[in-house]
């Protein structure tokens, strides 16, 4: 992959960026695998002491032995320093089969059912990822127990001795418990469950799996999500059961006297 920067002359007031320059980035991304890959690419503007000035993100798919040319505007502006390819970073790559790449947000994939993962949450060495499932189809959806994981690993096979808990309650402080009971997802209706580990590193070598590929239940469509699970060395990850999200009730308006 490469990238390049140059300014847009001429644009910059038009931002109110007090002399500054909106950054424009050519990038390329070469797929030299033997199927299609999608890429998500996180890029980062610098200004000259090398701070963050913004980040931005991009997914691209690239057919196998096929490069392609994307334009990245907008990423932000530098006021008062001249752009060059210095100030943009790529600080992330992350690349999923296509055809098992997270349908994008507002998108809706052929079975109907649109499964994601968030940026998860950290604290005192507990690690927790949500897994998302919305009904984005016409008909209503049901399915009871957990996700089915497999552990993947940079180069997107099988990644082997990490045991894969029922449940996050074997997972010290995760807490859990959570019952395993029929949810049916009607149109527009969404479930979560989680994936819950400890960072903890002791004797033996840590391990970091780089991408999980779920299915909502044995059977269903896969996909590849990348949470980038640090698991340290407890060769252990938990997974809770689907909980239908409930719906927030809207705000009662004021009635009129």
């Amino acid at each position: 992959m490469s990238v390049t920067a140059e300014s847009l002359p001429g644009v910059g007031e038009s931002f109110g960026a007090e002399g500054g320059s909106p950054c424009v980035v050519a990038y390329a991304v070469t797929n030299r695998m033997a199927e299609s890959l999608t890429y998500t690419i996180t890029f980062s503007l610098v200004d000259d002491q090398g701070r963050t000035m913004s980040d931005s993100e991009e997914t691209v798919s690239v057919a196998a032995g096929r490069t392609v040319r994307r334009t990245l505007e907008g990423i932000g502006y530098l006021s008062g320093q001249r752009l060059d390819a210095e100030h943009v970073r790529i600080l992330d790559v992350k690349r999923v089969p296509t055809d098992e790449a997270p349908a994008p947000a507002g998108s809706c994939p052929p079975s109907g059912l649109r499964l994601t993962a968030d940026r998860g949450d950290a604290a005192m060495g507990l690690r927790v990822v949500g897994l998302h499932l919305e009904n984005c189809g016409s008909r209503p959806y049901s399915v009871e127990g957990y996700p089915v994981l497999e552990l993947l690993d940079e180069e997107l096979a099988p990644v082997d001795g990490i045991e894969i808990l029922r449940g996050t309650d074997g997972i010290p402080m995760a807490g859990g418990g959570e019952p395993v009971r029929p949810v049916t997802l009607r149109p527009g209706e969404s479930a979560g469950a989680s994936m819950a580990w400890r960072n903890t590193t002791q004797s033996g070598e840590a391990v970091t799996v780089p991408y999980v590929r779920v299915r909502a239940e044995s059977g269903s469509d896969p996909v590849v999500v990348a949470p980038c699970l640090d698991l340290g060395t407890t060769g252990e990850l938990g997974v809770g059961p689907w909980q239908k999200h409930e719906a927030t009730s809207a705000p009662s308006l004021p009635q009129s006297s």
